[in-house]
């Protein structure tokens, strides 16, 4: 039996740490000239009095250093797997960043391709130079597949109904959607009977209402591609 390998954070640290800040990345940025990964506010705040790396000294641009800036997702993603509860965190801190200052959000109820959008979390994407970069249509996207979790209509306790599966199962929504936006699309595009409850599988683990699906994709989703596939089935299914 293949055992699992043990690393200590100690000797993960220096590769996913901020040389400014000394703290995990959050929104992790590297320079393009030097491939320098710094958190990006602390790269941004850099960069308005010096216009070289902090790290290697290159420079980054002599006018307008910050187009030489990319979001290092692939990095970022990796630190909230590592790291226990830093996106929980985050999240809960960018709410209350945004809710102090007043940010105008989207109102509950409004769609984008098909998916109720939730109002109590901050965007989760990094807009380096925009200043409507907390707005919905900036959020980081994720693509999925909703997929029927048993092709075979005798697998159900409920013989009379089953199960249909979608005729637009793919797509292509913000992060911050929750598994609860995800079930009420289902309802709506399924019309199952109300005494059925709706389960969504990911990864093998039934998901819970309150994930995102950012965390469905960091916790759940090992193969890193897309679409993401979220399997959905009413319990009573055998199978």
């Amino acid at each position: 039996m293949e055992e699992d390998l043990q690393i200590r954070m100690q000797l993960i640290n220096p590769h996913i740490v901020c040389s400014m800040c000394a703290g995990y990345y959050i929104d992790a940025t590297t320079i393009t000239e030097c491939l320098h990964t710094f958190c990006k506010s602390c790269i941004v705040k850099h960069l308005q009095s010096s216009k070289n790396c902090p790290q290697c000294g290159v420079k980054v641009h002599e006018t307008q250093p910050l187009l030489h800036l990319r979001p290092d997702r692939t990095m970022q993603d990796i630190v909230y797997k590592l790291v226990p509860h830093l996106f929980e965190s985050e999240e809960k801190r960018k709410e209350e960043f945004y809710n102090s200052r007043g940010f105008k959000t989207q109102k509950k109820g409004q769609v984008l391709a098909g998916v109720v959008e939730k109002t109590s979390e901050p965007k989760l994407s990094c807009v380096l130079s925009s200043p409507n970069a907390h707005q919905f249509q900036y959020d980081e996207k994720i693509c999925l597949c909703l997929e029927r979790y048993s092709l075979h209509p005798q697998h159900f306790v409920n013989h009379s109904f089953t199960l249909p599966s979608l005729e637009k199962k793919f797509l292509r929504c913000s992060a911050r959607v929750c598994v609860s936006d995800l079930k009420q699309h289902l309802n709506e595009r399924l019309d199952f009977p109300s005494q059925l409850h709706l389960l969504l599988i990911c990864g093998a683990e039934e998901l819970t209402d309150e994930m995102s699906l950012k965390q469905v994709y960091l916790m759940n989703w090992s193969p890193r591609g897309t679409p993401m596939f979220i399997f959905y089935k009413v319990s009573g299914e055998v199978g």
